[in-house]
């Protein structure tokens, strides 16, 4: 018989051979790697068990829960070294989410959430952007030192795991937690929060003008180590420890390479150590088309390398629609996962749809950014040219009792809201609840208009001044909302009634940034937000903020107003200070700089495709937020 074994059997067995080999060594590789995986997991668990072996008590004091955990207090004790002695140490842990979403039936991880905006933000480059759409997305990119617990208000770590507070309130000490870093992977150090004060901020070359005129009080912020900040103040204020601890801080590596006229002629120059980040962000000088522009989505990815609690969305993407009712439209065929409502969208869905409950959330409550409308109203000269019939206060207090504001609530917000009477948050006890609103009076508004020399002189039912000048001016509002136009067409009905012309100027959002930084406008119309329980005036109705383009955009000029908010500033005793915010509410009132129209509660509609959606002191929490059952949750 023939050799059944020939060369092809001998080439088969070679391959089976080298097959085998492959997979044993493959075999033992694996074996390596999980060992060495194990070993990993053995030392984060061990690591888990010391953390939670150390607790932080109210106060902000480490507590020691056994006396197991010596070793391990003993170590949190070491890091206050930092500290200047003999003050107290506040101290926090890395954040969290104020409402686990682990914890929350239908979790998952994944999936986008796709928020609808009423306006195109011009940029979103931080501090250099200002309206409140930039806000909201840098909100999920930025963070600051400290920021507001959203049950509670309290100001807590978040960039910080300790600070200390001069009793005197000329300093405030912060560390810095070294978890901390970037969405590049670079860490948060002092000389990034020193970078982003004194090089970024207070650099007269970038338009960083509405921030900067908050921090005419801060001195210098000073290194002491690679984690260790202290802010130094002129004079104890009680806006001190939120200028040092509320203000997005940003990398020093990344935008110190630009510039000052490349950050303020950017649109998305935005990095961070949030737990989302630009999907295109320029990477340097040479690389600024790659960067988001207006008319585009903003589209924000989860932070891989955040360095604490990560996000469970996949992404964030915010959508611009102007159009009230093309907005809601976009809304129900599922183009988007939250909105704003207009109040009769909202008062008309919840009476005529008794089933939209049960696939949206419909939200209605007060928090601490929930602001007001108004009319301001040009003091000063327009554009550096003339000055406008508004620099007499007696015009603008006519202007404010020709509008029947509650009629306004009525017919144009369908009744949700209360007629404004100021700056001052009415829920605030730093409002006088003895200020009342200017009434709606057509005589009593006419007689101011006549002193101020406004009077029908030819019988042409028209204003005129002793000049012969007709009394016309131009309203400036944003176009795309249905509200606007209704606004814009009850005010000069309003106003013609009382032989004033006015005529309308239409603009997009993206425009108003430049028309009030010029301050090219007779009136506009728009509003304030808060992002703090309570503010400082400074920045908005302070003398010295009309300069640089600052938020004063009014030109309004008190003497008076000034000192009472200077005033207000240094009373570090809260219940003193709330007794100048009065004075200051009722002083602002009198002159009338603004027409205040409405204080309106927040409105929201959110899909229940998505879980852990709550409603808290500082607004929403998106960052909370999960699609359910997007991805199975691993075990």
């Amino acid at each position: 018989m023939k050799n059944g074994f020939g060369f092809k059997d001998f080439v088969f067995f070679v391959l089976l051979f080298g097959i085998a080999l492959s997979m044993w060594l493959l075999m033992v590789q694996r074996d390596r790697q999980w060992v060495l995986l194990q070993r990993v997991d053995d030392r984060l668990l061990e690591l888990e068990k010391q953390i939670q072996q150390i607790r932080v008590v109210p106060g902000g004091v480490a507590a020691n829960v056994s006396a197991a955990n010596s070793a391990a207090t003993a170590a949190v004790s070491r890091d206050t070294v930092w500290a200047r002695p003999g003050v107290k140490v506040e101290q926090w842990n890395s954040p969290t989410a104020a409402t686990d979403p682990a914890k929350i039936p239908g979790y998952a991880v994944g999936g986008e959430f796709t928020e609808l905006f009423e306006a195109q933000p011009a940029k979103l480059t931080p501090y250099i952007s200002s309206d409140v759409y930039s806000t909201r997305v840098n909100d999920r990119v930025f963070e600051s030192l400290g920021t507001f617990d959203p049950r509670t208000l309290k100001l807590v770590g978040q960039l910080a795991d300790g600070w200390q507070i001069d009793p005197d309130g000329l300093w405030i000490r912060t560390h810095i937690n070294p978890l901390a870093h970037f969405s590049d992977g670079h860490p948060v150090t002092s000389e990034d929060v020193r970078y982003t004060y004194m090089d970024f901020i207070n650099n007269p070359l970038i338009e960083a003008e509405r921030t900067r005129s908050t921090q005419d009080n801060l001195k210098e912020v000073k290194v002491i180590d690679d984690h260790t900040v202290e802010f130094i103040f002129k004079e104890p204020l009680f806006t001190n420890i939120l200028t040092a601890l509320g203000d997005p801080i940003l990398p020093k590596h990344y935008y110190g390479a630009f510039e000052p006229s490349q950050i303020n002629q950017s649109t998305g120059m935005m990095m961070g150590s949030g737990q989302f980040r630009l999907d295109k962000l320029p990477k340097n000088a040479d690389d600024l088309k790659n960067q988001w522009t207006p008319g585009q989505d903003v589209v924000l990815v989860r932070n891989e390398q955040y360095w604490a609690e990560p996000a469970p969305l996949a992404s964030l993407r915010f959508r611009a629609i102007k159009d009230d009712l093309g907005r809601l439209v976009a809304y129900r065929n599922g183009e988007g996962s939250m909105m704003l409502p207009t109040s009769p969208q909202f008062n008309k869905i919840m009476k005529e749809e008794a089933d939209f409950e049960k696939t949206n959330y419909a939200l209605k409550w007060t928090n601490m950014r929930c602001g007001y409308s108004f009319i301001a109203w040009q003091c000063g000269p327009r554009a550096g040219k003339g000055l406008t019939p508004f620099a007499d206060k007696r015009v603008r207090r006519a202007m404010t009792m020709l509008l029947d504001r509650q009629k306004m609530i009525r017919d144009i917000w369908d009744g949700i809201g209360i007629v404004s009477k100021g700056p001052v948050n009415p829920e605030s006890p730093g409002s006088d609840p003895s200020v009342a609103p200017l009434p709606f009076d057509l005589e009593k508004a006419k007689t101011l208009l006549a002193e101020a020399g406004w009077k029908d002189r030819d019988g042409d039912g028209i204003l005129e001044n002793e000049m012969g000048d007709k009394f016309t001016f131009e309203y400036t509002y944003a176009t795309g909302g249905e509200i606007s136009e209704r606004i814009a067409r009850f005010v000069k009905d309003s106003f013609g009634k009382a032989g004033i012309v006015m005529t309308t100027r239409p603009v997009d959002w993206s425009r108003y940034q430049e028309l009030l930084k010029l301050r090219d406008f007779d009136a506009i119309t728009m509003g304030w937000g808060n992002n703090a329980p309570e503010s400082d005036p400074r920045q908005i109705w302070h003398s010295e903020s009309m300069k640089e383009g600052g938020d004063n955009f009014t030109q309004w000029n008190s003497p008076q107003c000034d000192a009472l908010i200077e005033k207000g500033r240094r009373a570090m005793n809260e219940a003193e200070r709330m007794q100048v915010w009065r004075q200051f509410e009722a002083c602002v009132a009198e002159d009338q700089a603004y027409t205040f129209i409405r204080v309106a509660p927040w409105l929201r509609f959110v899909k229940r495709d998505f879980g852990n959606v709550n409603t808290y002191k500082t607004a929403l929490e998106p960052q909370e937020f999960f699609r359910v059952s997007a991805v199975p949750v691993k075990n």
